[in-house]
């Protein structure tokens, strides 16, 4: 690649143009901040830096060296860049795939959890990743398309990364059709239902909403006439929807399902289970009429599933730290 960067003065009589190399170094070390999550930003996290020349990375190295207890110093800011890109796409592909197993697993009534946990045993040789209801931040969704745009310019075509983005993005539309599915089942349509949304933001303890799986749920669902309303205190409205942030207890209150996007800490998600049945619409103790049914989209730290259909059978949803798609287990599952 072609690493020369002039700055361009905006008085070119005044200033002389400088060059990378000649009058200034640049470097680029990217981040590798998992947001949410402390232990990500501190000084033993490995850091990677690489600049337009070797003094020049030297130099970013022993700055950087001030902040992280390790740094790993490469020959070009390209290197560097693309080590970010390659941790980033490593991460949508294996989603996109084990999402794809969890629609396969449901085709074939097997429980794609039980697959995953067996196959995590091996002690080498594999990587667990889990399905969830979508992908969001920028890391993820977006970051790895820079890397497909780029390869055009070499001609190739990387159809890892494109498909596993078509795979991704299209989880929150499969969440719809699943409460679409719920709701049908105890006789009810999308339109006039009250659908409560539990977390909107992209990952939990977070109140970062960019890209989030949540805000194409709800788009869907308003459109298709549900009366929606949510439940995130780390997200106080979303204007785009006219929507603010809804109690929990008045969130559940009368709703005819509750779709658990985000699993948030300090919300029982089990008490949910037990206020919105695991069977068809059942009434309320103080007879006040049917409280739904509850579709779980993400981890929720693996409670016990959040059920729905007349069957009892099990249609939860969960979720790798960023994102994936839902999955469905068998009645008795945990």
């Amino acid at each position: 690649m072609n690493r020369d960067v002039r700055l361009e003065p905006e008085a070119p009589h005044l200033v002389p143009t400088r060059l990378t190399g000649v009058d200034f170094d640049l470097a680029f070390a990217p981040e590798r901040v998992n947001p949410g999550d402390p232990a990500s930003a501190s000084k033993g996290v490995p850091r990677l830096v690489g600049a337009t020349t070797p003094e020049g990375t030297r130099r970013a190295a022993a700055l950087l060296r001030n902040i992280n207890d390790q740094v790993v110093e490469l020959s070009s800011p390209d290197a560097a860049e693309l080590a970010k890109l390659l941790e980033n796409v490593f991460r949508n592909i294996n989603i996109a795939f084990v999402n794809q197993l969890a629609l396969l697993c449901e085709r074939m009534g097997l429980d794609v959890w039980e697959v995953i946990d067996a196959a995590a045993t091996k002690p080498f040789g594999f990587m667990r990743f889990e399905p969830g209801p979508g992908m969001g931040g920028h890391c993820l969704p977006v970051d790895p398309f820079y890397l497909t745009w780029k390869a055009r310019e070499y001609d190739m075509s990387t159809e890892f990364i494109e498909l596993a983005g078509k795979v991704n993005q299209n989880m929150p539309y499969v969440c719809v059709e699943r409460a679409e599915r719920a709701l049908n089942e105890n006789g009810k349509a999308v339109r006039g239902s009250k659908i409560a949304i539990l977390g909107v933001a992209y990952k939990p303890a977070v109140g970062d909403i960019r890209e989030s799986p949540s805000l194409k749920i709800i788009e869907r669902l308003q459109s298709l006439g549900g009366e929606v309303v949510y439940h995130d205190e780390f997200v106080p409205e979303l204007p785009k929807y006219g929507l603010a942030n809804t109690p929990l207890d008045a969130a559940l209150e009368g709703a005819d399902i509750a779709l658990i996007v985000t699993a948030h800490p300090g919300i029982d998600h089990n008490a949910i289970a037990a206020q919105l049945p695991t069977r068809s619409c059942a009434q309320r103790n103080d007879g006040g009429g049917s409280i739904g049914v509850a579709v779980r989209l993400s981890q929720c730290n693996r409670v016990a599933p959040i059920a729905v259909g007349k069957d009892g059978g099990d249609t939860p949803f969960r979720q790798d730290d960023n994102r994936g798609l839902p999955v469905s287990k068998r009645a008795g599952g945990r």
